[in-house]
């Protein structure tokens, strides 16, 4: 990777930090007289990443995602406080997608309205294809979307839990080792570590990272 893709890419992680910060900050204040408000904090740190990459996949923008990703989070708190949700009628992971099927829907919608009131013409193919296609009954499109961000973000929000149960070095250490798949002892070089230390790494930070998957998953059920 070049300097210039470094440099891009940290720009676009600074660029997404600060909007999850704005987007959070936005939705929190939103439920400020809900007992309930640090799960709801929890709820949007473990998925709005998915929420707002298959929102961008399915054809939004980066503004429309986060408005997707604060208006699907908000609906599902209003249908948890009614107790909508029926786990008997399927899976949290798939009534979730449908939630944010929705909310994406709703943004392509008020898209074409404004383009409309702005006196344009809703004249791009693509767009209209992508809205019909994550309209589809059969839901195709959006069903492999979801189905390839849920694995990656299953695998993020399991890593960012892990991080506050285990040491920095260690994490550090499982980072180099497991994660990027660096050579045992380049680690122990790289790290001013024993290999003693890369080993017990791998198996402490191991173990915590497969129970964090175990829970999402069965969170997802």
């Amino acid at each position: 990777m070049s300097e210039d893709d470094v440099e891009k890419e940290n720009k676009d992680d600074v660029i997404m930090a600060e909007a999850y910060a704005k987007t959070r900050k936005s939705l929190i204040a939103r439920l400020d007289n809900w007992e309930d408000q640090r799960t709801w904090d929890e709820f949007y740190q473990t998925y709005w990443r998915l929420i707002y990459s298959v929102a961008v996949k399915a054809g939004l923008r980066a503004d429309e995602a986060f408005d997707c990703v604060q208006e699907t989070i908000l609906s599902i708190a209003k249908q948890s406080k009614r107790k909508l949700y029926d786990p008997e009628q399927g899976s949290f992971k798939t009534w979730l997608m449908n939630m944010t099927r929705w909310r994406i829907n709703d943004q392509f919608r008020k898209r074409k309205k404004d383009t409309a009131m702005a006196g344009g013409e809703w004249d791009n193919d693509r767009k209209t294809a992508v809205i019909d296609r994550v309209e589809d009954p059969n839901g195709d499109l959006l069903s492999r979307l979801w189905d390839v961000e849920w694995k990656k973000n299953v695998a993020d929000a399991a890593l960012s839990r892990v991080k506050a149960q285990v040491s920095p070095k260690q994490y550090q250490i499982f980072h180099y080792y497991v994660i990027k798949q660096w050579d045992a002892k380049k680690v122990q070089d790289h790290l001013n570590v024993s290999m003693a230390q890369v080993y017990l790494a791998k198996h402490r930070v191991g173990s915590v990272l497969k129970r964090e998957l175990a829970k999402l998953e069965e969170d997802a059920e």
